[in-house]
């Protein structure tokens, strides 16, 4: 009877401690831990989390970062406003003339297609741009909305004027240091995130349809998701990888996203690295230990 008992009460204590996991962000815990762990790392970074629209860390959270290829999920946003706004259609079919599709960038539409003149759903070049990251697709959603002036003026209108959307992919491959100008805050984007993942925004179409090609992006399970690949754990996010600059140093290595635990509470988080002196794999390592950082500190 005594085991018995003694089992009994260790199982509540396992399902009690269980059931309390994810309820809380130990904020002054895993701030104090990301500062001893960032402190000799030679770059520059910010860290921003906010666990269930209220719990909020940072650190050089108000500082500006390049968002490299962070910014197609702004974007994506500013093409569902440009949709809405012109009664387009996520299923529409989209005209990209061959001179659109450029040779020397980061582009899966053309290693499938060639350079040739396409006629692609609205949806696929979404697709292609969140979650294959296509720096042509990136482009053509810019053409297609007049440039990023409009994309920019949606994100401020919206209330995030940290997060400056200013130059196409053509342009920062033309001129590297152009990826400085496209900026965020780390709390400005994830307050831009946390938003995303908890306001019913879309239809519920187009809310779901983003949300999949995030929880589906291709890039980075060695950033924010590596801890998270073998748990059941969902993590929508998007990456940003940056050229060397002429010191030899990685413009921007970073990954922003939502995490949904198993007891369904969430929280966002934003990470971003810049002018890294390590290679982008090491660079990108730093990223996933931030990640477990914070995870571990969900109590």
């Amino acid at each position: 009877m005594i085991r018995i008992f003694i089992i009994t009460i260790l199982s509540c204590l396992v399902y009690f401690v269980v059931g309390a996991k994810g309820t809380r962000l130990n904020i002054e815990s895993a701030e104090k831990e990301l500062q001893n762990y960032i402190e000799n790392i030679d770059a520059r970074i910010g860290i921003a989390c906010i666990y269930e629209g209220k719990d909020t860390l940072q650190i050089n959270g108000n500082k500006e970062f390049p968002m490299l290829s962070v910014y197609k999920f702004p974007q994506s946003i500013a093409v569902i406003n440009y949709c809405r706004e012109n009664q387009k259609d996520l299923n529409d079919t989209v005209f990209i003339p061959k001179s659109d599709i450029k040779e020397n960038t980061y582009s899966p539409i053309r290693d499938k297609f060639g350079i040739i003149d396409l006629k692609l759903p609205l949806k696929d070049i979404l697709y292609y741009s969140l979650v294959e990251s296509d720096n042509n697709a990136c482009d053509v959603l810019y053409k297609l909305m007049g440039g990023t002036n409009y994309a920019d003026s949606i994100i401020t209108k919206m209330g995030f004027s940290d997060i400056h959307l200013i130059n196409t992919e053509d342009e920062m491959h033309e001129d590297i240091y152009l990826s400085y100008q496209n900026r965020c805050t780390p709390l400005e984007m994830c307050k831009f995130v946390d938003y995303f993942n908890s306001q019913p925004i879309f239809s519920d179409k187009e809310y779901s349809y983003i949300k999949f090609l995030m929880e589906n992006c291709r890039t980075g399970n060695d950033r924010l998701a590596k801890p998270f690949l073998s748990t059941n754990v969902t993590i929508g996010h998007k990456t940003g990888t940056g050229d060397v600059n002429s010191q030899g140093r990685i413009i921007g290595i970073n990954d922003v996203g939502y995490i949904i635990l198993p007891n369904k509470n969430k929280y966002s988080i934003a990470v971003f690295i810049a002018d890294s002196k390590y290679t982008p794999e090491t660079t990108s390592s730093f990223i996933a230990d931030i990640s477990e950082i914070i995870w571990h500190n969900i109590q």
